[in-house]
């Protein structure tokens, strides 16, 4: 009871009622009444006080009816006043006051008794699945401690807190709005918007995104988006937006009930109209088998049964609410999926494209090996190296620098002249030093070693003798090495990387990952002839996706069947761009995105075959008399309520979650 609303409370009260008036009529020993009163009295018996009369049953019947469906009634009523004939309350309505008509008064008070119980259940199933969303995505928070000037805190609402101002995140709050840290270190909790259990550490200077939880230490956060514009008011608009852009799947159940009520009243009108007309006009020898021995009250009962069979509410509601639940999933794990339409095509996935750097690799340079000449050590090659390199913000230099693990004096460097495309001279330690490519090593007329391993590669020159070369690669992403696998294993059957690295670059990555194709040297156009290329081999249903950074694969994002932004946690353009966004930069989770959205669509054509076999059987058993009035409410109001349950099953993704 505490967790149903007022208005199933107050349903439950009617079902109740309801249920307990009818079980008082069905046990009611009967009424006798001493004089014959039209329409209330139904039988004339001589008893040994003279006649009596019996007080109607269907008197005594209406008041549980009407206990229950007065409101099937006149939404009804209303409907076909607006012009809406054909939906689940005119089939209800027609079906149990035809029951009445007939004589049939418990089974009509049981028809709509259970319809409401059905409606009761289904409206609490799909409740509950809602529910489960909001509080997933209740992530916007109610408030923000606007600092003052004086240093005191107003508690305001976050649409009110103007760019420029500073925040203060205590421990346990979200933060309200997009900022920069500029004082406190803390750990914020993502789980809410990526789907990770790992806090994520910052202090000044790093950016914070609205809707973390911060864990731990006090911040101070200088807002740099309105809330309008924040991450939060983002993604609570793209899940609360996903049901405008419907799957296939959706749109063929819309049209499939539009056309399939109105053709089943209008079998059902026949069920009951052909019969009844043979048996007027022909005489009995003339009849067929069928209707030998039928009268045209038994032929207007199977028309009322085969009209509660045919309500479509269990595919109506349960589809929709299936890809519903398997957005909300997908929400869970980190993955914001812009439409069910996206997620029924995500299911069709054959050919998956990367892009290399960011995707797969950390996009981030890395020293990932020395080779000192003969004279010198790899600790002094990285420290001159560093040093050299030390007044540029290139990140080749700040991967030299970071490699040394230590403070670099810039004092110890002068005379920094950098060479486009080339690299710089400067003077270490008093010593002349070039570091850079092969070109300037060729320029300082020096003999340079080559390297065979895959990467960018730091030549060093120290007072005109050649020190050796340091390798500076993008490595790939830990969870990058399981990836191929876990898409094989959703039913990928080609992955291929793009690159605008080196062919030898773009050949180790691929064979390390695994990967079936990769094309290297490739400029942005370039990416979208080759994504053009595979659309054009794919079969025929299934769909490609390409896997990006959402910025600068803007275009082919947009080409692709499904553009999918990886790394995208707090990027506007990833966000614009995408079909389909993962909040972090794990690559695994395209493949659970692939499982959820296959999972669904199980789902999916689970209920609409199992609504379908189901009612197809009733309603042929109910067309030739063998299926009674219950077996019709379970076609009805028992398809739909499993229908149902099977749906909210997309909400449970927690095995997919890494």
């Amino acid at each position: 009871m505490k967790n149903l609303t007022r208005k199933q409370r107050k349903m439950l009260y009617r079902i109740l009622a309801a249920a307990a008036l009818l079980i008082a009529v069905k046990f009611m020993p009967a009424v006798y009444l001493p004089v014959r009163v039209p329409l209330l009295t139904t039988a004339d018996l001589r008893l040994d006080s003279g006649p009596a009369y019996f007080l109607s049953f269907w008197l005594l019947y209406l008041l549980p009816y009407a206990v229950i469906g007065w409101d099937v009634l006149w939404r009804a009523v209303r409907n076909i006043r607006n012009g809406q004939v054909f939906d689940e309350n005119f089939l209800m309505a027609l079906a149990t006051v035809g029951a009445f008509a007939t004589g049939e008064y418990a089974e009509a008070v049981f028809v709509m008794l259970f319809y409401q119980t059905g409606e009761l259940f289904q409206d609490y199933a799909v409740g509950k699945s809602r529910q489960s969303i909001a509080a997933l995505m209740d992530i916007r928070p109610d408030v923000a401690n606007l600092e003052r000037e004086d240093g005191s805190l107003e508690e305001v609402d976050p649409e009110d807190v103007e760019v420029g101002s500073v925040v203060v995140v205590k421990p346990g709050e979200r933060v309200p709005l997009d900022g920069e840290v500029l004082e406190g270190v803390s750990a914020l909790d993502t789980a809410a918007l990526t789907g990770e259990s790992v806090p994520r550490d910052v202090g000044p200077g790093d950016a914070v995104i609205s809707g973390c939880v911060n864990r731990s230490g006090l911040l101070r956060v200088k807002v740099t988006k309105p809330c309008e514009e924040s991450t939060v008011s983002k993604i609570l608009d793209l899940v609360e937006n996903a049901g405008e852009k419907k799957a296939a799947s959706e749109n063929f159940i819309t049209r499939f009930a539009r056309y399939y009520t109105p053709c089943v009243v209008l079998a059902a009108l026949l069920l009951f109209l052909l019969p009844t007309i043979a048996l007027a006009l022909l005489p009995p020898s003339a009849l067929p088998g069928f209707l030998a021995g039928t009268q045209w009250t038994s032929w207007l009962h199977r028309a009322l049964i085969f009209l509660v069979i045919s309500c479509p509410c269990a595919l109506v509601i349960s589809v929709p609410l299936s890809f519903f639940g398997g957005i909300g999933g997908a929400s869970k794990c980190g993955i914001l999926v812009k439409g069910s339409n996206y997620l029924e095509a995500l299911s069709k996935t054959e050919t998956v494209v990367f892009d290399k750097t960011g995707t797969l690799t950390q996009g981030s340079f890395t020293v990932t090996a020395l080779h000192p000449a003969e004279g010198f050590d790899e600790r002094t090659l990285l420290e001159t190296a560093a040093l050299a390199e030390s007044w540029s913000s290139h990140p080749i230099s700040v991967s030299l620098r970071k490699a040394c693990g230590k403070e670099l004096d810039p004092n110890r460097v002068t005379g920094v002249v950098e060479i486009a495309g080339h690299g710089v001279t400067a003077r270490v330690d008093g010593k002349a030093v070039s570091a850079g490519n092969s070109r300037l090593m060729e320029k300082e007329g020096v003999q340079w070693a080559p390297c065979e391993l895959p990467g960018t590669i730091v030549h060093l020159m120290v007072e005109g003798v050649y020190a050796g070369h340091i390798l500076i690669s993008d490595l790939p992403k830990p969870e990058a090495k399981t990836l191929v696998q876990s898409l094989k294993a959703a039913g990928v059957q080609r992955t291929v990387m793009l690159t605008g690295d080196t062919e030898a670059t773009a050949k180790a990555v691929a064979q390390d990952l695994k990967l079936d194709e990769y094309h290297a040297q490739l400029l942005p156009a370039d990416k979208v002839e080759q994504v053009e290329s595979l659309l054009a081999k794919k079969s025929h249903g299934a769909t490609l996706a390409f896997v990006g950074d959402g910025i600068n694969d803007a275009p082919v994002l947009t080409r692709a069947d499904i553009g999918i932004a990886m790394g995208a946690l707090g990027s506007d353009a990833a966000i614009e761009a995408a079909d389909i966004v993962l909040m972090d930069d794990n690559p695994e989770k395209i493949a659970v995105a692939m499982r959820i959205s296959r999972k669904t669509l199980r789902i999916v054509k689970q209920n609409i075959w199992f609504a379908l076999g189901v009612k197809g059987a009733v309603l042929l058993l109910g067309a030739f008399g063998a299926a009674t009035m219950w077996e019709a409410v379970f076609a009805d109001v028992g398809v739909a309520f499993i229908a149902i349950l099977n749906a909210m099953r997309c909400l449970q993704v927690d095995a997919f979650k890494k």
